[in-house]
């Protein structure tokens, strides 16, 4: 078997307000950058994703690999043409060369599901259409998918089999990639597709309400593992992106088994299971009321709570800059209750990371940090203006060392820790989501030793923080990344879909 395998990642929030052009491709900032070759294999293949799990699966049943590119980028806006069209290039000029170079047996796709070009909305089914039409009907295509993902139809006629996250925060991506290469192997065995059920809820469902770590996911996810053991099936539940504005952005439960009737039967109990509203309404608290709630609740605590600045989420299209959350702790006196014990990351400000580190520890800044930016109701709230004291500096660089891409390098440029009334601010050159604790020990914050922690996060900090957080409240400080999909102003919705359950 010679398999080619490429990835393409990106999460469009088709409201926030920055574009993924081709250099946010090669960042590097939460995701490897761009890479092409025998180089991305060998650097991809221990990595907690998807290609890295696949690439494993693929050893074991003795498959030859024939890499293409891989390519990601932080979740944002609109993925540019340029973009798009670079890294499709990149795979069908792979796919040429392999063609020419003795043929391929299958193709292997790591994909995202949610993203949204320029010119194309859904931007996966026409990477498929692409790589099905260089390679005819009869060889097969399969692909990984992240929980998140908007499935579309033109996705599921144009794969021969894809299969999605069940976790999120999202620890079982390499065990994904596995799963991929398992319903690879079963397609080759039968000698045809399996049997395909799909059916789609009629409502988006918040962000913060889809954590495995919570219900009703947590338990709408056990149960799919026992309906794939019950009917011989492989059961998906992608919850969607609820805040990529297309027609088909919406959950989709689908199931695949060798006969059609397993297929419905087991489909059919998890929409059961997953498609009634009233569970997915999750309370979020407006930032002024987590910041009291969480000093009120630290008094008492031997850990930190953790309180999650979802709409500045750069996981999910913000940039990670805005101000309002650290504004309400400074409001409450968060640091004048509890010095050098609250913190806040990671705050994207090159300009002051940079200052920063020139200066050294020690020397105090007089400066705006953060930014006000567009977002759904206007504006976000005004830059920070005061006296910061650089407590560390850093060059941004760090391995991850949590649940969530375990041993994936990050590389976020001058980084530093500033000190201003008593709250410990994190600053980075580069937007990535604070998802692992060892991002703060790279700016000298040692989480255990907090009472607050403010993340820039929605629910990818849950894996690494929720073992050491005595409580984690979830504020709605404005950003780009809506809490509540009824805020966003859709235009290409179907009709058929709610914004809320």
């Amino acid at each position: 078997m010679r398999i080619l395998v490429a990835g393409f990642q990106h999460e469009t929030n088709t409201f926030a307000p920055s574009l993924a052009d081709w250099a946010a491709f090669n960042r590097g900032d939460s995701f490897p950058p761009f890479m092409r070759g025998e180089s991305m294999l060998n650097q991809l293949r221990d990595v907690n994703i998807p290609i890295g799990g696949f690439a494993h699966a693929a050893a074991r049943h003795g498959w030859t690999l024939i890499p293409s590119a891989w390519a990601g980028a932080s979740p944002s806006s609109y993925v540019t043409r340029d973009a798009f069209e670079r890294i499709s290039d990149a795979i069908l000029e792979d796919l040429a060369a392999a063609q020419r170079a003795g043929g391929v047996d299958a193709v292997y796709l790591d994909l995202h599901g949610a993203a949204v070009a320029e010119h194309a909305d859904d931007a996966e089914g026409e990477l498929l259409a692409r790589v099905r039409a260089a390679i005819g009907d009869a060889v097969p295509l399969v692909a990984s998918l992240d929980l998140h993902a908007n499935v579309t139809r033109r996705m599921l006629e144009l794969a021969d089999a894809l299969t999605s996250y069940r976790t999120y925060p999202h620890i079982d991506m390499a065990d994904t990639g596995a799963r991929a290469a398992d319903l690879l192997a079963r397609r080759i065995t039968l000698g045809r597709r399996q049997a395909l059920r799909v059916m789609r809820l009629p409502f988006l469902i918040s962000l913060n309400a889809q954590s495995t770590w919570i219900s009703p996911a947590q338990q709408i996810y056990e149960q799919l593992t026992q309906l794939d053991a019950q009917h011989g099936a492989s059961l998906n539940f992608c919850m969607g992106f609820p805040a990529s504005d297309f027609d088909e952005c919406a959950p989709v439960v689908w199931g695949y088994a060798d006969a059609k009737a397993a297929a419905d039967a087991a489909t059919d109990a998890l929409f059961a299971a997953a498609s009634e509203p009233a569970q997915w309404r999750l309370p979020i608290l407006p930032a002024a009321q987590a910041a009291a709630r969480a000093i009120d609740a630290a008094a008492h605590a031997r850990q930190p709570v953790v309180i999650a600045d979802t709409e500045d989420n750069p996981g999910a299209g913000g940039d990670s800059n805005t101000t309002g959350l650290l504004r309400a702790l400074l409001d409450a006196k968060a640091g004048q209750r509890y010095p050098q014990q609250v913190a806040i990351g990671m705050l994207f400000d090159p300009d002051t990371a940079k200052a920063a580190c020139e200066a050294g520890v020690g020397a105090v800044l007089e400066r705006a940090i953060g930014k006000s930016v567009p977002y759904y109701g206007g504006m976000s709230d005004a830059p920070v203006q005061g006296r910061f004291v650089v407590r560390a500096v850093s060059d941004g660089r760090c391995t991850l060392q949590g649940p969530m891409m375990t041993g994936a390098p990050l590389s976020l440029g001058p980084s530093a820790c500033l000190e201003i009334d008593g709250i410990l601010v994190a600053v980075v050159s580069g937007k990535a989501q604070l998802l692992d604790r060892v991002m703060l020990s790279m700016v000298g914050v040692d989480a255990l030793k907090m009472k607050i922690i403010g993340v820039k996060s929605s629910n990818h900090f849950r894996a690494d923080f929720t073992p050491i957080a005595a409580e984690v409240l979830v504020a709605k400080a404005n950003g780009p990344m809506a809490a509540s999909p009824a805020d966003l102003p859709w235009k290409k919705l179907s009709r058929d879909t709610r914004v809320t359950p």
